[in-house]
């Protein structure tokens, strides 16, 4: 990971702007899930991860209370990442189809994957002031991603943060709304891919499967 990188992430991991969000993380690194109870909680921002090359940029929400904000890494460890990175795994983006720890092994080709807040906030509803705090970090992730060409929104909230950072950075003045697959074009020369967020909900009552997943992924490889 080049120096910038590293300079970004350890300020990300340092942040405590936000007094309703490190209270919750804090809360949750404590009273810990059940099935958890004998691990340590990672109970910090989490930083991105992946390919610092890549051309591609996923984006979610937040970190879950239980994978990211337990394991240390976005997208880590709980059943929203084993279908997110089985349909990596699927297209190549990623080397294997599982993201359970820190040290699994697991390394992203030609994409990097970060979230709009860093931390985990109550009910998954971030508001709007955390989010602009946030927002310093995602604008240096943006610009430290010199070949980005592509952001994936992952989810709905996802969506509409990338759109209020756009118009509050960049001057975008667009109305666009969330629509699985369509993809829309952003300042600085970036597109923008509306995708459904791979939590349990969307696979189970069948809004997305591994196969429209995918097919959305070949798409987006093919955009670079």
């Amino acid at each position: 990971m080049n120096l910038n990188f590293q300079k970004l992430n350890q300020s990300i991991i340092k942040c405590g702007k936000c007094p309703r969000l490190v209270k919750f993380r804090k809360k949750i690194s404590v009273e810990k899930r059940k099935q958890y109870e004998n691990e340590t909680y990672w109970g910090k921002p989490i930083t991105g991860f992946g390919d610092t090359k890549g051309k591609i940029l996923f984006v979610g929400l937040a970190p879950a209370a239980h994978g990211g904000t337990r394991t240390g890494r976005v997208f880590t460890g709980d059943k929203s990442s084993d279908f997110l990175y089985k349909c990596l795994h699927g297209v190549k983006i990623s080397n294997q189809p599982n993201s359970d720890n820190i040290n699994d092994g697991l390394k992203l080709t030609d994409a990097y994957i970060t979230t709009a807040l860093k931390c985990v906030p109550p009910g998954d509803k971030p508001n709007r002031d955390e989010l602009v705090n946030c927002f310093q970090f995602f604008n240096n992730e943006i610009d430290n991603l010199k070949n980005l060409k592509t952001i994936v929104a992952l989810g709905k909230i996802a969506f509409d943060s990338c759109i209020l950072f756009f118009k509050q950075n960049y001057s975008f003045k667009e109305k666009i709304n969330f629509s699985h697959g369509k993809i829309y074009s952003l300042p600085k020369n970036i597109r923008l891919v509306a995708c459904y967020h791979p939590s349990p909900r969307n696979v189970n009552t069948g809004r997305i499967n591994e196969k429209k997943m995918k097919n959305l992924f070949k798409r987006v490889l093919k955009l670079n």
